[in-house]
Protein backbone atom coordinates (compact mmCIF):
# COMPACT_ATOMS: atom_id res chain seq x y z
CA UNK A 1 0.00 0.00 0.00
CA UNK A 2 2.25 2.21 0.98
CA UNK A 3 4.61 1.81 -2.13
CA UNK A 4 1.70 1.87 -4.85
CA UNK A 5 0.14 4.98 -2.67
CA UNK A 6 3.35 6.80 -2.79
CA UNK A 7 2.66 6.38 -6.84
CA UNK A 8 -0.53 7.49 -6.36
CA UNK A 9 0.24 10.78 -4.39
CA UNK A 10 2.54 12.06 -7.16
CA UNK A 11 -0.22 11.62 -9.67
CA UNK A 12 -2.20 13.87 -7.22
CA UNK A 13 0.14 16.29 -7.27
CA UNK A 14 0.29 16.71 -10.75
CA UNK A 15 -4.11 16.94 -11.24
CA UNK A 16 -3.96 19.29 -8.21
CA UNK A 17 -1.28 21.83 -9.74
CA UNK A 18 -2.96 21.92 -13.15
CA UNK A 19 -5.88 23.14 -11.74
CA UNK A 20 -3.71 25.81 -10.09
CA UNK A 21 -1.72 26.31 -13.27
CA UNK A 22 -4.93 26.96 -15.49
CA UNK A 23 -5.58 29.84 -13.38
CA UNK A 24 -2.28 31.22 -13.34
CA UNK A 25 -1.81 30.40 -17.41
CA UNK A 26 -4.99 32.30 -18.21
CA UNK A 27 -3.10 35.60 -17.02
CA UNK A 28 0.21 34.21 -18.82
CA UNK A 29 -1.38 33.34 -22.10
CA UNK A 30 -4.23 35.30 -22.15
CA UNK A 31 -6.23 32.07 -22.07
CA UNK A 32 -10.37 32.77 -22.57
CA UNK A 33 -12.37 30.16 -20.85
CA UNK A 34 -12.81 27.58 -23.49
CA UNK A 35 -8.80 26.97 -24.07
CA UNK A 36 -8.80 26.50 -20.02
CA UNK A 37 -11.19 24.32 -20.14
CA UNK A 38 -9.58 22.47 -22.90
CA UNK A 39 -6.33 22.31 -20.86
CA UNK A 40 -7.58 20.00 -18.32
CA UNK A 41 -10.53 18.03 -21.19
CA UNK A 42 -7.46 17.10 -23.27
CA UNK A 43 -5.47 15.27 -19.56
CA UNK A 44 -9.10 13.39 -19.49
CA UNK A 45 -8.68 12.26 -23.55
CA UNK A 46 -5.24 10.63 -22.08
CA UNK A 47 -6.83 9.38 -18.84
CA UNK A 48 -9.41 7.22 -20.88
CA UNK A 49 -6.42 6.29 -23.80
CA UNK A 50 -4.47 5.45 -21.09
CA UNK A 51 -7.21 3.46 -18.41
CA UNK A 52 -8.32 1.48 -21.21
CA UNK A 53 -4.78 0.05 -22.69
CA UNK A 54 -2.78 -0.19 -19.28
CA UNK A 55 -6.00 -1.68 -18.01
CA UNK A 56 -6.14 -4.46 -20.75
CA UNK A 57 -2.04 -4.52 -20.77
CA UNK A 58 -2.21 -5.33 -16.71
CA UNK A 59 -3.86 -8.55 -17.30
CA UNK A 60 -1.64 -9.58 -20.02
CA UNK A 61 2.06 -8.34 -18.92
CA UNK A 62 1.13 -8.01 -15.11
CA UNK A 63 0.66 -5.15 -12.83
CA UNK A 64 4.16 -4.15 -11.93
CA UNK A 65 5.34 -3.52 -15.09
CA UNK A 66 2.62 -1.39 -16.05
CA UNK A 67 2.82 0.31 -12.85
CA UNK A 68 6.14 1.67 -13.44
CA UNK A 69 5.73 2.67 -17.06
CA UNK A 70 2.53 4.62 -16.72
CA UNK A 71 4.95 5.94 -13.14
CA UNK A 72 7.41 7.39 -15.88
CA UNK A 73 4.86 8.25 -18.52
CA UNK A 74 3.30 10.91 -16.58
CA UNK A 75 6.47 12.38 -14.48
CA UNK A 76 8.72 12.77 -17.76
CA UNK A 77 5.20 14.06 -19.57
CA UNK A 78 5.05 16.65 -17.03
CA UNK A 79 8.76 17.48 -16.83
CA UNK A 80 8.74 18.60 -20.90
CA UNK A 81 5.47 20.03 -20.40
CA UNK A 82 7.38 23.05 -18.34
CA UNK A 83 9.33 23.95 -21.52
CA UNK A 84 6.45 24.71 -23.16
CA UNK A 85 5.87 28.16 -24.64
CA UNK A 86 2.44 27.86 -26.39
CA UNK A 87 -0.72 26.36 -25.84
CA UNK A 88 -0.79 23.32 -28.75
CA UNK A 89 2.91 21.70 -27.71
CA UNK A 90 1.38 22.08 -23.72
CA UNK A 91 -1.95 20.01 -24.80
CA UNK A 92 -0.27 17.51 -26.74
CA UNK A 93 1.93 16.98 -23.99
CA UNK A 94 -1.14 16.65 -20.92
CA UNK A 95 -2.02 13.88 -23.37
CA UNK A 96 0.92 11.32 -22.44
CA UNK A 97 0.61 12.97 -18.68
CA UNK A 98 -3.16 11.68 -18.89
CA UNK A 99 -2.25 8.79 -20.00
CA UNK A 100 0.33 7.51 -17.73
CA UNK A 101 -2.02 9.27 -14.98
CA UNK A 102 -5.26 6.93 -16.38
CA UNK A 103 -3.64 3.90 -16.37
CA UNK A 104 -2.18 3.98 -13.19
CA UNK A 105 -4.98 4.45 -10.57
CA UNK A 106 -7.17 1.53 -12.09
CA UNK A 107 -3.89 -0.73 -11.87
CA UNK A 108 -2.82 0.09 -8.61
CA UNK A 109 -6.08 -0.09 -6.86
CA UNK A 110 -6.10 -3.48 -8.70
CA UNK A 111 -2.87 -4.72 -7.07
CA UNK A 112 -3.23 -3.76 -4.07
CA UNK A 113 -7.36 -5.45 -3.75
CA UNK A 114 -5.15 -8.79 -4.85
CA UNK A 115 -2.60 -8.48 -1.87
CA UNK A 116 -4.60 -8.35 1.47
CA UNK A 117 -7.59 -10.63 2.88
CA UNK A 118 -11.43 -9.79 2.13
CA UNK A 119 -11.73 -8.51 6.13
CA UNK A 120 -9.16 -5.70 5.70
CA UNK A 121 -9.21 -5.15 1.68
CA UNK A 122 -11.86 -1.87 1.40
CA UNK A 123 -9.85 -0.14 4.15
CA UNK A 124 -6.69 -0.77 2.38
CA UNK A 125 -7.69 0.50 -0.58
CA UNK A 126 -9.57 2.96 0.44
CA UNK A 127 -6.38 4.07 2.89
CA UNK A 128 -4.47 3.77 -0.96
CA UNK A 129 -6.68 5.89 -2.06
CA UNK A 130 -6.06 8.81 1.23
CA UNK A 131 -2.57 9.17 -1.03
CA UNK A 132 -4.49 11.26 -3.27
CA UNK A 133 -5.15 13.78 -0.23
CA UNK A 134 -1.83 13.94 0.77
CA UNK A 135 -0.83 14.77 -3.28
CA UNK A 136 -3.22 17.23 -3.60
CA UNK A 137 -2.20 19.28 -0.18
CA UNK A 138 1.81 19.07 -1.63
CA UNK A 139 0.04 20.98 -5.20
CA UNK A 140 -1.97 23.54 -2.86
CA UNK A 141 1.22 23.88 -0.70
CA UNK A 142 3.33 24.19 -3.55
CA UNK A 143 1.09 26.08 -5.73
CA UNK A 144 0.53 29.05 -3.45
CA UNK A 145 4.29 29.36 -2.57
CA UNK A 146 6.16 28.79 -5.50
CA UNK A 147 3.43 29.93 -8.68
CA UNK A 148 3.33 33.36 -7.49
CA UNK A 149 6.71 33.99 -7.03
CA UNK A 150 8.56 31.57 -9.12
CA UNK A 151 5.84 30.76 -11.79
CA UNK A 152 4.33 27.42 -12.98
CA UNK A 153 7.15 26.18 -14.91
CA UNK A 154 8.90 25.85 -11.88
CA UNK A 155 5.97 23.58 -10.20
CA UNK A 156 5.70 21.69 -13.03
CA UNK A 157 9.36 20.46 -12.59
CA UNK A 158 8.93 19.73 -9.06
CA UNK A 159 5.52 17.51 -10.28
CA UNK A 160 8.13 15.78 -12.91
CA UNK A 161 10.52 14.54 -9.70
CA UNK A 162 8.15 11.22 -9.41
CA UNK A 163 10.21 9.83 -12.49
CA UNK A 164 13.17 8.93 -10.46
CA UNK A 165 10.89 6.89 -7.49
CA UNK A 166 9.89 4.05 -10.68
CA UNK A 167 13.77 2.91 -10.56
CA UNK A 168 12.98 2.71 -6.88
CA UNK A 169 9.32 1.20 -7.44
CA UNK A 170 11.24 -1.48 -9.73
CA UNK A 171 13.08 -2.77 -6.80
CA UNK A 172 10.41 -3.06 -4.57
CA UNK A 173 7.22 -3.96 -5.61
CA UNK A 174 6.05 -7.45 -6.74
CA UNK A 175 2.68 -8.93 -8.65
CA UNK A 176 -0.05 -10.12 -6.55
CA UNK A 177 -0.10 -14.04 -6.08
CA UNK A 178 -3.29 -13.80 -7.26
CA UNK A 179 -2.45 -12.33 -10.69
CA UNK A 180 0.91 -14.72 -10.85
CA UNK A 181 -1.41 -17.58 -10.21
CA UNK A 182 -3.66 -17.10 -12.63
CA UNK A 183 -1.13 -16.48 -15.37
CA UNK A 184 -0.03 -19.58 -15.23
CA UNK A 185 -2.80 -21.01 -15.60
CA UNK A 186 -4.08 -19.20 -19.09
CA UNK A 187 -2.94 -16.86 -21.04
CA UNK A 188 -4.96 -13.43 -20.90
CA UNK A 189 -6.31 -12.82 -24.59
CA UNK A 190 -7.67 -9.38 -25.01
CA UNK A 191 -10.94 -9.51 -26.84
CA UNK A 192 -11.85 -12.60 -24.78
CA UNK A 193 -10.88 -10.52 -21.46
CA UNK A 194 -13.00 -7.50 -23.53
CA UNK A 195 -16.08 -9.98 -23.89
CA UNK A 196 -15.97 -12.09 -20.63
CA UNK A 197 -16.64 -8.45 -19.16
CA UNK A 198 -20.15 -7.53 -21.31
CA UNK A 199 -21.15 -11.44 -20.92
CA UNK A 200 -24.69 -11.91 -19.09
CA UNK A 201 -22.50 -12.86 -16.06
CA UNK A 202 -20.86 -9.24 -15.43
CA UNK A 203 -23.39 -6.61 -17.45
CA UNK A 204 -25.32 -5.39 -14.50
CA UNK A 205 -22.05 -4.88 -12.58
CA UNK A 206 -20.57 -3.40 -15.78
CA UNK A 207 -23.34 -1.15 -16.67
CA UNK A 208 -23.54 0.22 -12.85
CA UNK A 209 -19.35 0.68 -12.72
CA UNK A 210 -19.61 2.70 -16.00
CA UNK A 211 -22.47 5.15 -15.31
CA UNK A 212 -20.79 5.66 -11.72
CA UNK A 213 -18.04 6.21 -13.00
CA UNK A 214 -18.97 8.51 -15.75
CA UNK A 215 -20.88 10.66 -13.08
CA UNK A 216 -17.98 10.71 -10.35
CA UNK A 217 -15.18 11.95 -12.66
CA UNK A 218 -17.42 13.96 -14.64
CA UNK A 219 -18.79 16.12 -11.92
CA UNK A 220 -14.94 15.41 -10.16
CA UNK A 221 -13.14 17.50 -12.83
CA UNK A 222 -15.24 20.06 -13.80
CA UNK A 223 -15.39 21.05 -10.26
CA UNK A 224 -11.90 20.64 -8.66
CA UNK A 225 -9.87 21.68 -11.92
CA UNK A 226 -11.92 24.66 -11.94
CA UNK A 227 -11.83 25.43 -8.14
CA UNK A 228 -9.56 28.00 -7.82
CA UNK A 229 -10.58 29.76 -10.96
CA UNK A 230 -14.54 29.48 -9.65
CA UNK A 231 -12.96 31.24 -6.14
CA UNK A 232 -11.66 34.07 -8.51
CA UNK A 233 -14.45 34.31 -10.63
CA UNK A 234 -16.13 34.71 -7.38
CA UNK A 235 -14.56 37.94 -6.63
CA UNK A 236 -11.49 36.93 -4.75
CA UNK A 237 -7.95 37.49 -5.77
CA UNK A 238 -5.46 34.42 -7.09
CA UNK A 239 -3.54 34.81 -4.56
CA UNK A 240 -6.70 34.33 -2.11
CA UNK A 241 -7.99 31.44 -4.40
CA UNK A 242 -4.79 29.17 -3.66
CA UNK A 243 -5.52 30.13 0.02
CA UNK A 244 -8.96 29.14 0.02
CA UNK A 245 -8.44 26.08 -2.22
CA UNK A 246 -5.47 25.28 0.29
CA UNK A 247 -8.02 25.11 3.12
CA UNK A 248 -10.56 23.19 1.24
CA UNK A 249 -8.21 20.61 0.23
CA UNK A 250 -7.21 19.88 3.94
CA UNK A 251 -10.28 18.08 4.46
CA UNK A 252 -9.70 15.82 1.80
CA UNK A 253 -7.72 13.93 4.29
CA UNK A 254 -10.99 13.07 6.73
CA UNK A 255 -12.98 12.28 4.09
CA UNK A 256 -10.45 9.35 3.02
CA UNK A 257 -10.12 8.43 6.71
CA UNK A 258 -13.81 8.24 8.10
CA UNK A 259 -14.99 6.10 4.74
CA UNK A 260 -11.98 3.85 5.13
CA UNK A 261 -13.28 3.31 8.49
CA UNK A 262 -16.95 2.74 7.74
CA UNK A 263 -16.04 0.86 4.41
CA UNK A 264 -15.87 -2.62 6.66
CA UNK A 265 -18.55 -1.87 8.70
CA UNK A 266 -21.82 -0.13 6.56
CA UNK A 267 -20.53 -1.84 3.45
CA UNK A 268 -19.31 -0.22 -0.18
CA UNK A 269 -22.90 0.62 -0.99
CA UNK A 270 -23.89 2.62 1.76
CA UNK A 271 -20.72 4.18 2.24
CA UNK A 272 -20.50 5.42 -1.54
CA UNK A 273 -24.20 6.93 -1.55
CA UNK A 274 -23.73 8.44 1.68
CA UNK A 275 -20.48 10.11 0.41
CA UNK A 276 -22.51 10.49 -2.84
CA UNK A 277 -25.12 12.65 -1.24
CA UNK A 278 -23.22 14.37 1.28
CA UNK A 279 -20.89 15.87 -2.21
CA UNK A 280 -24.29 16.78 -4.27
CA UNK A 281 -25.19 18.68 -1.52
CA UNK A 282 -22.31 20.64 -0.79
CA UNK A 283 -21.57 20.99 -4.16
CA UNK A 284 -25.09 22.86 -4.75
CA UNK A 285 -24.25 25.28 -1.74
CA UNK A 286 -20.73 25.97 -2.94
CA UNK A 287 -22.28 27.02 -6.31
CA UNK A 288 -24.77 29.79 -4.60
CA UNK A 289 -21.95 30.87 -2.10
CA UNK A 290 -21.07 34.40 -2.24
CA UNK A 291 -20.04 35.65 1.43
CA UNK A 292 -16.55 33.53 2.35
CA UNK A 293 -18.05 31.56 5.04
CA UNK A 294 -20.49 29.65 2.89
CA UNK A 295 -17.36 29.62 0.44
CA UNK A 296 -15.44 27.24 2.99
CA UNK A 297 -17.67 25.45 4.50
CA UNK A 298 -19.15 24.51 1.37
CA UNK A 299 -15.91 23.72 -0.05
CA UNK A 300 -14.64 22.16 3.08
CA UNK A 301 -17.81 19.77 2.71
CA UNK A 302 -17.42 19.07 -0.71
CA UNK A 303 -13.63 17.91 -0.41
CA UNK A 304 -14.54 15.69 2.59
CA UNK A 305 -17.62 13.80 0.98
CA UNK A 306 -16.12 13.78 -2.82
CA UNK A 307 -12.92 12.16 -2.33
CA UNK A 308 -14.35 10.00 0.53
CA UNK A 309 -16.30 8.79 -2.30
CA UNK A 310 -13.21 8.21 -4.60
CA UNK A 311 -12.02 6.15 -1.86
CA UNK A 312 -15.02 3.56 -1.77
CA UNK A 313 -15.55 3.33 -5.58
CA UNK A 314 -11.67 2.60 -5.87
CA UNK A 315 -12.67 -0.38 -3.17
CA UNK A 316 -15.57 -1.39 -4.70
CA UNK A 317 -14.90 -1.49 -8.55
CA UNK A 318 -11.67 -4.44 -8.46
CA UNK A 319 -14.03 -6.39 -6.16
CA UNK A 320 -16.90 -6.89 -9.16
CA UNK A 321 -14.79 -9.32 -11.28
CA UNK A 322 -12.33 -12.17 -11.15
CA UNK A 323 -8.75 -12.22 -11.54
CA UNK A 324 -8.54 -12.87 -15.05
CA UNK A 325 -10.44 -10.02 -16.25
CA UNK A 326 -9.88 -7.79 -12.90
CA UNK A 327 -7.25 -5.07 -14.87
CA UNK A 328 -9.69 -5.15 -18.21
CA UNK A 329 -13.00 -4.28 -16.05
CA UNK A 330 -12.20 -1.84 -13.94
CA UNK A 331 -10.03 -0.21 -16.82
CA UNK A 332 -12.65 -0.01 -19.26
CA UNK A 333 -14.91 1.60 -16.46
CA UNK A 334 -12.04 3.81 -15.75
CA UNK A 335 -11.55 4.86 -19.32
CA UNK A 336 -15.56 5.16 -19.85
CA UNK A 337 -15.28 7.66 -16.80
CA UNK A 338 -12.54 9.59 -18.10
CA UNK A 339 -15.16 10.34 -21.14
CA UNK A 340 -17.03 12.45 -18.58
CA UNK A 341 -13.64 14.18 -17.49
CA UNK A 342 -13.22 15.11 -20.78
CA UNK A 343 -16.69 16.90 -20.63
CA UNK A 344 -16.90 18.26 -17.18
CA UNK A 345 -14.13 20.98 -17.69
CA UNK A 346 -15.13 21.69 -21.30
CA UNK A 347 -18.83 21.91 -20.10
CA UNK A 348 -17.67 25.09 -17.38
CA UNK A 349 -15.38 26.23 -19.73
CA UNK A 350 -18.19 26.85 -22.48
CA UNK A 351 -20.90 27.62 -19.93
CA UNK A 352 -18.70 30.52 -18.52
CA UNK A 353 -18.19 31.75 -21.61
CA UNK A 354 -22.01 31.95 -21.94
CA UNK A 355 -22.56 33.48 -18.63
CA UNK A 356 -24.28 31.13 -17.05
CA UNK A 357 -24.45 31.43 -13.35
CA UNK A 358 -22.05 29.66 -11.44
CA UNK A 359 -25.22 28.33 -9.65
CA UNK A 360 -26.56 26.66 -12.46
CA UNK A 361 -23.06 25.43 -13.62
CA UNK A 362 -23.11 23.43 -9.96
CA UNK A 363 -26.60 22.60 -10.24
CA UNK A 364 -25.57 20.39 -13.35
CA UNK A 365 -22.90 18.25 -10.98
CA UNK A 366 -25.41 17.84 -8.65
CA UNK A 367 -27.72 16.51 -10.48
CA UNK A 368 -25.01 13.97 -12.30
CA UNK A 369 -23.71 12.63 -8.71
CA UNK A 370 -27.16 11.83 -8.02
CA UNK A 371 -27.69 9.45 -11.24
CA UNK A 372 -24.83 7.85 -10.15
CA UNK A 373 -26.04 7.52 -6.46
CA UNK A 374 -29.44 5.66 -8.46
CA UNK A 375 -26.99 3.39 -10.07
CA UNK A 376 -25.19 2.11 -6.88
CA UNK A 377 -29.07 1.76 -5.44
CA UNK A 378 -30.51 -0.25 -8.37
CA UNK A 379 -27.50 -1.66 -9.84
CA UNK A 380 -25.06 -2.08 -7.34
CA UNK A 381 -24.47 -5.69 -5.30
CA UNK A 382 -21.99 -5.19 -1.75
CA UNK A 383 -19.15 -7.14 -2.13
CA UNK A 384 -18.23 -6.68 1.57
CA UNK A 385 -16.06 -9.75 3.17
CA UNK A 386 -16.31 -11.60 -0.21
CA UNK A 387 -13.10 -12.99 -1.28
CA UNK A 388 -12.01 -12.25 -4.84
CA UNK A 389 -12.17 -15.32 -7.37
Amino acid sequence: MGVAGLAWLFDAMDVGMLSFIIAALKMVWNLNEVQMGWIGSISSIGMAVGALIFGLLADRIGRKPVLILTLLLFSLGGGFSALTTGLGIFLLLRFFVGMGLGGELPVASTLVSESVSADKRGRIVVLLESFWAVGWIAAALISYFIIPHYGWRIALIIGALPAFYAIYLRWNIHDSSKYLAQKQESKANVVRNIAEVWSKKYVRRTVMLWVLWFCVVFSYYGMFLWLPSVVVLKGFSLVKSFQYVLIMTLAQLPGYFTAAWLIEKWGRKWVLIVYLIGTAVSAYFFGIASALPLLLTSGILLSFFNLGAWGALYAYSPEQYPTAIRGTGTGMSAAFGRVGGIFGPLLVGYLIAQHLPITAIFSIFCASIILGVLAVLVLGKETMNKELS
